[in-house]
């Protein structure tokens, strides 16, 4: 059956509902402003829908004011003097214009100097900036496979990058295929870590029942820990959750 879409208020919240060919009901929310999805079986009708939602409204508004009251930071002009982040911590940008290859290099623990050539625009800039912060994720990926494959006891073919607005990390498991997003490379290496292990759980199982949460209790003990500080991590002025 193909995919349906519809939106429904419940108790003065707004709600998008997804249906699709799945035996379980599961309810999200999202950054930055704790939009609410429901992904639910085509055999529920809208009443069932609602009525899971409503057993889950305090869940619900405590996640939105955890985002309300979440960092977030302002749309970035990359021009020197701004904050941008890397594995976690805060660097000052340096932004040098000479006429040689457009470069990032991190300088006395402090300053991320972004070098590029005199009137680069700034769809340039960023191009450059997001280039490097791909290069370096990707070189975290071989040893973390190195270490969580016998762990997990599954082997992955293939882990790719890209920027993705609703989701840290997502996976094809019949493929054994890994998108991470992007901005994984701005936070703390231990969100970048379980955020893997997460996707990779979930070729043992799909979804996130009971189930998932015993093994990844298994394998990462602490792996809510490593969840919570992902979501105190300062927001990029577009939102990702997982």
């Amino acid at each position: 059956m193909a995919t349906e879409h519809c939106k429904m208020e419940v108790s003065g919240i707004p709600v998008e509902v997804v249906r699709k060919d799945i035996k379980n009901l599961h309810l999200g929310v999202y950054p930055p402003d704790g939009h609410v999805r429901v992904a639910a079986p085509q055999r529920l009708d809208d009443e069932a829908v609602r009525l899971a939602v409503i057993s889950k409204l305090a869940w619900i508004r405590t996640r939105q004011k955890a985002f309300q009251a979440q960092v977030r930071q302002s749309q970035r002009e990359l021009i020197t003097g701004e904050s941008h982040y890397y594995e976690g911590r805060r660097f000052r940008l340096d932004v040098i214009e000479h006429n040689a290859p457009p470069a990032v290099r991190l300088r006395n623990n402090q300053f991320m100097e972004l070098s590029v050539r005199p009137g680069s625009t700034w769809a340039k800039r960023n191009e450059v900036l997001e280039r490097w912060y791909r290069e370096r994720l990707r070189e975290q990926i071989p040893s973390l496979l190195t270490k969580w494959e016998p762990r997990i006891g599954e082997t992955v073919a293939e882990v790719r990058i890209k920027k993705m607005k609703t989701l840290w990390g997502s996976c094809n498991p019949s493929a054994r295929r890994i998108w991470l997003n992007l901005e994984l490379a701005k936070k703390p290496p231990l969100c970048l870590e379980f955020i893997l292990v997460h996707e990779m759980v979930h070729f043992l199982e799909r979804l996130h029942n009971a189930r998932f949460q015993e093994l990844m209790d298994t394998v990462m003990p602490l792996w809510r820990s490593h969840r919570d500080e992902l979501n105190r991590a300062p927001l990029a002025h577009e939102d990702w959750t997982y």
